[in-house]
């Protein structure tokens, strides 16, 4: 299929190439898994159906594909977290209805799907002063008020004071919705959002290399 579609994109019929999940996950480099986290979260435009068949235009493959990476040597410190969440589900705590990303949470809500207990450095976040929310790879929120940290008995932390900088609504183009008023937030806000930043850990917070020089 990658072959085909190669042969539609140089003859310039793009507009109107739908493909299945699978073609999609296959054209990113990614698995399929890993896209249908993009589909759930509502990331996505323009989405049809064949029959139980989840059906994704080429441009929008494309598009995601051609999202720059996050510039995070523009970023103080020489090490960045990451927190990593998959698409919203329904959560069982008393305090929010989910937990995850999804891109129609109002930003009340999606503050509080974000926010949790991890295990992490809360000292090095707290420095950091930013926190990236990536979903499949992608930046798709933007966490900041880090300042003020709390431990449980268990020895996870949480930040209480977070605030929703800004988060993606449609991530093909990006569409971005800046969400505080603070002007570092902002800014952050969009540096960050809909780039693409890698990561890779075994539990929710990730550490990434920045490259910036610390003097």
């Amino acid at each position: 299929m990658p072959n085909q579609i190669s042969e539609f994109v140089c003859r310039g019929w793009v507009m109107g190439v739908l493909l299945t999940t699978g073609q999609a996950a296959e054209e990113l480099g990614c698995a399929v898994t890993t896209f249908r986290r993009l589909v759930h979260a509502g990331l996505l435009p323009d989405l049809s159906r064949r029959g139980v068949r989840v059906m994704t235009p080429l441009s929008v493959v494309q598009a995601l594909s051609a999202r720059r990476d996050a510039p995070l040597q523009q970023l103080d410190g020489s090490e960045m977290a990451v927190l990593r969440v998959d698409a919203a589900q329904p959560a069982e705590d008393a305090d929010r209805d989910w937990i995850g990303f999804a891109a129609d949470l109002s930003p009340d809500d999606l503050l509080k799907a974000l926010r949790g207990w991890w295990r992490c450095d809360a000292a090095g976040i707290a420095a950091g002063g930013v926190l990236p929310v990536t979903l499949s790879g992608y930046v798709v929120a933007v966490l900041t008020g880090l300042e003020h940290t709390e431990k449980n008995s268990e020895g996870r932390h949480s930040f209480p004071d977070a605030r929703l900088a800004g988060y993606v609504t449609d991530l093909a183009t990006p569409h971005i919705s800046i969400t505080s008023s603070h002007e570092s937030d902002r800014r952050l806000a969009q540096l960050l959002l809909g780039t693409r930043l890698a990561s890779h850990s075994g539990g929710a917070i990730a550490y990434v290399t920045t490259h910036s020089t610390v003097g």
